[in-house]
């Protein structure tokens, strides 16, 4: 009896060293290496890249006081929006940081942080194109196209609630919202204030009509499975940023106000 409950024991022990090892080696890596990985994708507040390649916006800064906080240096990635989950998957990033809404679906394929930011959902609508409409449900007709980022949240809002309109998906924001802006489609869905700064640059074709969300969505910062030293240091991190009023400052900056344009053309 006691020769078969060391067996178990010891099987159970060989079993949980591989987890074990393997949470506490990502963060042990990025510390020894001394960069950490950051997956982004290009979204106005969040990511922005200017001609000669330099990314500001939010997460960017995010991740710059994360890994000065940690010690190491930001080593950014860029991906298309369907294409970073998968290249965390791939271990080519050790985190995302890219407005990703914190949903079950996804919970399955990776795992989140608690919530270091809350955004919501809006709309903008070629101005000429939709003069007609005078609620939000006549959208919901074949006759009107709406334009999204394939396999996001904006993405699964329109299936949801206008499945009878024609749903035209793309890669990026940036050529969602130029199908609105260039009369290829009648409506931009998206997080906010990406509708609004699509209208704030076309402002003699493009409207933003809502001046609340449609629905709101926490967002969480993106690990592989398994990391769970990684992920209780990310948690402490946010816990202490929200607690010094860092991260709130810092959203507030780059959501609730056009300052940084405007300093970014000086």
């Amino acid at each position: 009896m006691f020769e078969m409950l060391k067996r178990a024991l010891l099987t159970t022990l060989i079993f949980l060293m591989p987890f074990s090892q393997s949470a506490a080696d990502i963060l042990d890596n990025i510390i020894e290496r001394g960069t950490l990985r950051v997956g982004v994708t290009l979204f106005e507040p969040n990511t922005m890249q200017d001609a000669t390649g330099k990314l500001t916006g939010f997460d960017i800064e995010v991740a710059n006081k994360l890994t000065k906080d940690l010690g190491v240096e930001p080593e950014f990635l860029v991906y298309n929006w369907a294409d970073i989950i998968t290249a965390l998957k791939n271990r080519e990033i050790d985190i995302i940081l890219a407005g990703v809404a914190i949903t079950p679906a996804r919970a399955l394929n990776l795992n989140f942080s608690q919530p270091y930011s809350e955004l919501g959902i809006g709309i903008a609508t070629n101005t000429r194109m939709t003069r007609k409409i005078t609620k939000l449900g006549d959208l919901n007709t074949p006759k009107y196209s709406i334009a999204v980022v394939s396999d996001t949240v904006s993405h699964d809002f329109v299936r949801r609630n206008f499945d009878q309109a024609q749903i035209k998906t793309y890669k990026t924001s940036e050529e969602a919202g130029s199908a609105v802006s260039q009369d290829k489609a009648h409506v931009f869905v998206a997080s906010v204030p990406q509708p609004k700064f699509l209208s704030l640059s076309h402002p003699s074709k493009v409207d933003s009509p809502l001046t609340k969300p449609l629905v709101s969505y926490k967002v969480g910062m993106g690990v592989s499975k398994g990391e769970q030293e990684w992920l209780n240091f990310l948690n402490s991190w946010i816990t202490a940023r929200q607690a010094d009023k860092w991260l709130s400052t810092t959203h507030k900056y780059w959501y609730d106000s056009l300052r940084w344009r405007k300093e970014g053309k000086k």
